[in-house]
């Protein structure tokens, strides 16, 4: 029997001054720092040996990666990054302060907007382009890269990674690390968890907490708990 363990990223500046991040690369606060660094202590007081791990490409997700690998003492673990985990992108309200969104364009629509489904917010048109310009993106489709994204079109971008990629390792009886981004790790949640979308507006996933997944042959969960 596989596991897979969830984790969100450490606090990072955007996150410390409210800010929508998305894909924006901003960095971890001393605080994201020891929250990584306190979720590798949590695995290893777990008794659970990792095997490899998979994160995005974006810094914050990474650096929290390396703090916990040398927590561990496994610097030299297998890591493969992909645009796929990367944190849901919020189009046009990335940079803003979340607040004054909510007071410029109504509480209700910027709720809709980061906490349902469906909920798209507008767009940064120039996003595609942009980002391929950069060379983490240059192997990327430029029409599978966003100008903004709702969680459903979060989830749709990662999936072919988990089924692809993780799930088989998992089957085969590996522990794999996952460390991701918050909206990216509720659009997977939802989908492991079989969560009704009705229910995702509640669905919180808190910084530097890891989650663990038991998954047997069939591909089926069996087993859910915080290692917190």
């Amino acid at each position: 029997m596989g596991k897979i363990i969830l984790l969100r990223h450490g606090e990072s500046e955007w996150n410390q001054q409210n800010r929508f991040t998305g894909w924006e690369d901003v960095p971890l606060t001393l605080k994201g720092v020891e929250e990584a660094r306190r979720a590798a202590i949590l695995i290893k007081q777990s008794g659970i040996i990792i095997d490899g791990a998979c994160t995005s490409v974006l810094n914050r997700a990474i650096h929290s990666l390396w703090l916990i690998m040398e927590t561990l003492d496994q610097m030299w673990l297998p890591v493969d990054k992909t645009w796929r985990l990367n944190e849901r992108h919020y189009g046009a309200l990335q940079g803003m302060d979340k607040d004054k969104a909510a007071q410029q364009i109504g509480q209700k629509i910027v709720y809709h907007w980061r906490r349902s489904y469906r909920g798209l917010p507008p767009p940064l048109l120039d996003a595609p382009a942009s980002l391929h310009r950069e060379a983490r993106y240059r192997h990327v489709s430029l029409t599978d890269l966003p100008a903004g994204e709702s969680l459903e079109m979060t989830q749709r971008r990662l999936l072919p990674y988990w089924h692809h990629v993780i799930v088989p390792r998992v089957v085969s009886g590996e522990t794999i690390l996952l460390v991701s981004h918050a909206n990216a790790l509720r659009a997977l949640t939802m989908f492991i968890e079989q969560i009704d979308e009705n229910k995702v507006p509640d669905l919180h996933v808190l910084t530097g907490i890891p989650v663990l997944y038991e998954m047997n042959e069939n591909r089926a969960i069996t087993a859910r708990y915080s290692l917190e």
